[in-house]
């Protein structure tokens, strides 16, 4: 059973577009996704620096379109989707929930809404490795903080203000590496609270089609038949925590033994090597990726 899977703000690097405008079509792709997405893709995806790419108004439509364009260039149709966090909307679209152009909209509206609420206060997001989880979550809450990504494989991602974290980061848990994240505002916690209303907003004007394949949801990890209600859970989960490690233990559940992540690929696959032990893996980084992401599906 095969698992595509689309990664989530964090996993973008500078450049990492360059190699993929050689394949056919994917430029021209590309440039009509720019449109409805509101920013130059192949600008931001092969020539801006690290801190341009790091605006959330510019990473979300562009890791989405380019888990998009890598997902087109595969050409494969997967037992399972499932996203981390912004990712969702790429397998949304995939899963033919939305087409690639509304779930683009939508990213754009979802983008500019959480930058606007990250204005708000200063806010940021920290990367708990190891460490007993009961551990890690009471410090957390012990500090005011939200356990907005629980991505299983021993990693658990605190979200609040700078100050909280920086509290939290002098009162680490026991044996847990501690790393602060290269994000705009403390996303999936109670501070994007104004922008869960904006993307409600403008996902009303939208008719979803139920999902064709087994669809996951970061809310809670089980899969989701209904369209509406897959939509729903895209809007609610800008304030919610993202539980990725219950997507991977659903994932164990159906017999999933195949993981292809998406462009840019690398951070999915490396946390199923502690998850999901015994699943085959591939990580699409640049078009060379993609024979071996077939040999995987044959």
């Amino acid at each position: 059973m095969l698992v595509l899977v689309a990664p989530g703000q964090g996993a973008q690097t500078p450049g990492f577009l360059t190699p993929w405008l050689e394949l056919p079509g994917l430029a021209d792709r590309l440039g009509a996704w720019s449109e409805v997405a509101g920013i130059d893709l192949i600008a931001y995806g092969t020539t801006a620096g690290a801190d341009e790419i790091r605006d959330t108004a510019v990473a979300q439509p562009l890791l989405v379109a380019a888990a998009l364009a890598s997902a087109e260039a595969l050409g494969v149709q997967p037992d399972v989707l499932a996203g981390h966090s912004v990712g969702e909307f790429a397998a949304a679209a995939l899963a033919g929930v939305l087409t690639a152009e509304q779930a683009l909209s939508l990213v754009r509206e979802r983008a500019q809404a959480m930058a606007k609420a990250a204005a708000i206060t200063e806010t940021g997001m920290t990367a708990v490795l190891g460490g007993a989880e009961d551990e890690v979550l009471a410090a957390i809450d012990r500090h005011g903080l939200t356990p907005a990504n629980i991505n299983g494989a021993g990693q658990i991602v605190a979200g609040g203000t700078l100050e909280q974290l920086a509290a939290f980061a002098d009162d680490a848990p026991a044996r847990a590496r501690l790393r602060p994240l290269s994000v705009a505002g403390a996303f999936h916690t109670r501070h994007m609270a104004t922008a869960v209303e904006s993307l409600r907003a403008a996902a009303e004007a939208l008719t979803p089609a139920d999902p064709r394949v087994t669809l996951l949801s970061n809310a809670d990890g089980r899969s989701v038949a209904g369209g509406a209600e897959f939509v729903e859970r895209l809007v609610k989960q800008v304030s919610s925590p993202v539980r990725w490690d219950a997507c991977m233990e659903t994932m164990a559940g159906l017999g999933v033994t195949r993981m292809i992540e998406l462009l840019p690929g690398g951070t999915l696959t490396g946390l199923a090597k502690r998850g999901l032990r015994g699943v085959e893996t591939v990580a699409l980084k640049t078009p060379d990726d993609l024979e071996a992401a077939r040999e995987l599906i044959k």
